[in-house]
């Protein structure tokens, strides 16, 4: 029994230094991963910073948008003048709280009660955005064509998205 319990230890031993080597060599491979994930975010990050004022493809969409909904509203030309800045400047401040909100939800995000707060202070700032704008058009537009707007930009963004889906 004394040999038996001597290879029994020696296998142990082996076992154990073996389970240290792996052990340390996974802490050596997480550690670029998370540099690399980190990198990425923030290429990421950049690279959405950019998207929206360097690709075609978004500023397509958007003049789009806008004819679209300039054929429903049926604007005069004095409202136009006033309307389209003001909906330009709407439209940058809703993408804004938007990319800042899909950052907030990332997975680069270790509290998760923050991230839950910033989340809801988000959703709270869009509806305020909106709340303000809406009383900048009715300053510019009647009550109906205010309404006909919302319709507009969810009736653009529902026909958008049946495209997109249609798509091989």
């Amino acid at each position: 029994m004394n040999k038996l319990g001597k290879h029994i230890f020696v296998v142990l031993i082996i076992t154990c230094i073996c389970c240290t080597a792996f052990a340390q060599r996974r802490v050596r491979v997480m550690q670029p991963r998370l540099n690399n994930r980190q990198e990425n975010f923030s290429n990421r990050q950049q690279n959405f910073n950019n998207s929206r004022e360097q690709n075609p493809g978004v500023r397509k969409v958007q003049v789009v948008k806008e004819n679209f909904i300039g054929r429903q509203l049926n604007l005069t030309p004095e409202q136009g003048e006033k309307f389209w800045p003001m909906y330009r400047q709407y439209q940058n401040e809703l993408f804004e709280i938007r990319r800042l909100k899909r950052l907030n939800n990332s997975d680069a995000q270790a509290n998760g009660s923050e991230q839950i707060r910033k989340d809801l202070d988000y959703q709270s700032q869009i509806v305020n955005i909106n709340k303000h704008y809406n009383e900048e058009f009715l300053k510019i537009l009647p009550p109906e064509k205010v309404s006909e707007l919302l319709k507009s930009e969810h009736e653009f963004n529902d026909e958008l998205i049946r495209k997109l889906h249609e798509q091989p």
